[in-house]
């Protein structure tokens, strides 16, 4: 049975709703019977997503609203909030999907790493505080999803903003179902997903046809709501190379660096490829 969230008529935001992960989400959403609200950026991109979502939502285009924000602003997103408020009595699914990866550098311009943590972290951190207030206050079960990534666990090296971005996400959504669950009479959860290799334009880097070890969008998107279904928080996704045991004995290797002061980023010095191979292959 689907989370009660997700019933026909609820209302759905999305941001980064236009392509990848989010607009398979909204989709998927659109198809139950729910009003979709995604937020992008770029006009062409969002009309494209809105007319899809519009062909497949059985109610058309009077359950899909969608528009241009830039979720780094507090502002901008307060503006949405009010915006699907007014249009459809406030939001039972919160989706904080809007990311950037342009890549980045230690020592690289400040201004890149000043968007990056803006739209992948404060993105998600002003979605949250913005939209829970007025969805804990509907009294329904509700669902707050924040994007987050392997890299932000793992944290490996070559691209260092986004995984700080990604690495503050998942603290920060630990801390909102923790308040969350001690919200006296609440009834919004908040949960972690963590994609594995998923072919987007975030991922394409120049391919136009998928590969093989790559998900699609919406096999992702279908592995999240069962994952959601069952309660998860942590929504550890595999791939087509990549095993959930696999991903585990990654993440406990890098718990590993503290609880044995090893060398940070282990996993790729040269000095313990040999012991990290051999964790790895223990049962």
């Amino acid at each position: 049975m689907s989370h009660p969230a997700m019933s026909a008529s609820n209302v759905a935001v999305v941001t980064g709703g236009a392509s990848g992960l989010g607009l398979a989400a909204a989709m998927r959403f659109a198809r139950l019977g729910m009003k979709v609200c995604i937020a992008d950026l770029g006009a062409d991109r969002i009309a494209d997503a809105a007319a899809k979502l519009s062909a497949a939502a059985p109610g058309g285009s009077a359950d899909i609203m969608a528009t241009s924000v830039d979720v780094s602003q507090a502002d901008a997103v307060s503006k949405f909030e009010i915006a699907v408020h007014e249009r459809f009595g406030g939001t039972d699914l919160l989706m904080n999907n809007a990311g950037i990866q342009p890549g980045s550098t230690m020592f690289g311009p400040g201004d890149n790493w000043q968007r990056i943590l803006g739209v992948n972290l404060w993105g998600v951190i002003h979605g949250s505080q913005i939209f829970a207030p007025r969805m804990i206050e509907r009294a329904r079960p509700g669902l707050i999803i924040n994007t987050g990534s392997k890299q932000g666990i793992t944290t490996p090296p070559g691209d260092p903003a986004y995984n700080v971005s990604k690495a503050g996400v998942k603290a920060f959504t630990e801390a909102l179902q923790h308040e969350l669950r001690n919200t006296a009479g609440g009834h919004i959860s908040a949960h972690l997903l963590i994609p594995g290799f998923v072919f987007t334009g975030l991922t394409a880097k120049g391919r136009t046809e998928k590969p093989a070890a790559a998900w699609t969008p919406e096999q992702t998107i279908d592995f999240m709501i069962e994952r959601l279904d069952a309660g998860d928080f942590y929504i550890l996704c595999p791939d087509n190379d990549v095993p959930r045991r696999l991903d585990e004995r990654r993440i406990l290797w890098a718990a590993g660096d503290i609880v044995e002061n090893r060398a940070p980023l282990s996993r790729w010095h040269p000095d313990y490829a040999e012991a990290f191979a051999a964790f790895v292959k223990k049962s």
